[in-house]
C-alpha cells in the first residue's frame, strides 16, 4: 500500500469516526428539542450515567454533548492533522489517541444510552486506535511518507 493511500485509509477511518459523534449529538438535540418519540424509536435514550446516577435529564445531555462535541472535533482534527500535513509527525496520534479516550470514557459513563450497534461500534474504534498508537505504534511515520 502506498503512502498516499494509508494516509488516506487512516484519515477517512479518524474522519467518519469523528462524523459518527454527530449521530449522538443530533439524539441529544432530538430529545432537548422535544422529538422524544423519533428518538425512542431509533434506540437512542435520554442520557443517563451509571456512575453520576444522581444527575438529572439537563446536566446529563450537557454532559455528554460535551464528550460527543470533543471526540468529534477531535477526530477530525486527527484526520485533516494527517491527511493535509503528514510532516507534523506525532501530533495526528496525540490527538487520536486523547479522542479516543474522551470518546471511550463518554461511552462508559453513559452506557445503555445508545444503540448497541453503535456504541459495540464506536467503542471497537476508540480501542483500535489506542492499541495501534500506543501498543503497536502503528503505521511507522515513514511508511505515511515522512
Amino acid at each position: 500500500m502506498t503512502a498516499d493511500n494509508l494516509r488516506f485509509l487512516i484519515s477517512l477511518v479518524l474522519g467518519i469516526h469523528g462524523l459518527g459523534h454527530v449521530g449522538a449529538i443530533g439524539a441529544l438535540l432530538t430529545r432537548k428539542l422535544g422529538y422524544v418519540a423519533a428518538a425512542d424509536q431509533s434506540g437512542w435514550l435520554a442520557p443517563r450515567s451509571w456512575l453520576f446516577p444522581s444527575l438529572d435529564g439537563s446536566a446529563a445531555t450537557a454532559v455528554a454533548t460535551g464528550f460527543w462535541i470533543l471526540s468529534m472535533l477531535g477526530f477530525i482534527a486527527a484526520a485533516l492533522t494527517l491527511w493535509v500535513d503528514p510532516g507534523t509527525g506525532d501530533t495526528w496520534r496525540i490527538i487520536a489517541v486523547v479522542s479516543a479516550v474522551v470518546s471511550a470514557a463518554g461511552i462508559v459513563l453513559f452506557g445503555g444510552t445508545w444503540p448497541v450497534f453503535n456504541t459495540v461500534a464506536a467503542l471497537a474504534v476508540d480501542v483500535a486506535v489506542l492499541v495501534t498508537q500506543l501498543w503497536i505504534r502503528w503505521p511507522q511515520q515513514v511508511a505515511l511518507g515522512r
